[in-house]
């Protein structure tokens, strides 16, 4: 037997008509966010519903007329990006709690202080919310949250959204082997190959990043990489 709260309802409304499947609480809202997991691992039954309670299904003439198709997997889809979901508190309150987290890891990834050029520490920026009183959304993504939310902490605090270049020189003695390592790190603007075997890389990083980059590069390295970090929006 099933047990209590495995699965919610999730749903949504279209022409008047309201179309609900059944899916995995925190499974749909991590699709939902655009984490990589099966669709298959969201639903619960590959059935849409008219009504989940009362057991009716929908029609595919009626599927048709709302979606403009009858393929499940495409329905899901679309009430799990556009829809609501049903959630207990407890499953909300956990639920708002880690894409608060996830708002404020963000900000202090991709955020620095203006005046000193420094990523800022998450817990100073979750201070300041707390100061303002600063809410968060359930449904909505937390990238486009952290926006708005930086600029709302612009007002007690010197904090702005940016981009940083690393450039470094790998020696000949770590370059081939680290090269893939250090893909991983940014985007990778530039990288050429010395006649010493040396390799000169820049990498394009969220500014907030910088001290967690370096470190790793000269973790790789031993110390012995030649690094420097500027900002550039």
């Amino acid at each position: 037997m099933t047990r209590k709260h495995e699965y919610v309802i999730a749903w949504i409304t279209i022409k008047g008509q309201k179309f609900e499947i059944l899916v995995r609480p925190e499974e749909a809202f991590r699709y939902r966010e655009g984490e990589k997991i099966d669709l298959d691992d969201v639903l619960w039954t590959d059935t849409i519903y008219r009504d989940v309670r009362k057991g009716l299904r929908a029609s595919p003439e009626s599927l048709k007329k709302a979606f403009g198709t009858d393929d499940v997997r495409k329905i899901a889809e679309k009430i799990l990006r556009e829809g609501e979901i049903q959630l207990t508190e407890e499953q909300r309150r956990r639920m708002l709690e880690a894409k608060r987290r996830k708002i404020i890891a963000y900000i202090a990834r991709n955020a620095i202080d203006p005046k000193t050029g420094k990523p800022i520490p998450e817990s100073r920026i979750e201070a300041a919310m707390e100061e303002l009183r600063i809410g968060v959304d359930l449904y909505k993504p937390a990238e486009a949250q952290a926006v708005e939310i930086v600029k709302k902490l612009a007002r007690v605090m010197p904090i702005r959204l940016a981009r940083a270049v690393v450039q470094a020189r790998i020696p000949p003695e770590y370059s081939g082997r680290i090269y893939r390592e250090l893909t991983r790190l940014g985007e990778v603007k530039k990288a050429d190959w010395l006649s010493d075997g040396s390799l000169l890389i820049e990498l394009e990083i969220p500014a907030g990043a910088q001290v967690d980059v370096v470190n790793t590069l000269q973790k790789l390295t031993r110390g012995a990489a030649q690094v420097s970090v500027r900002v550039v929006k």
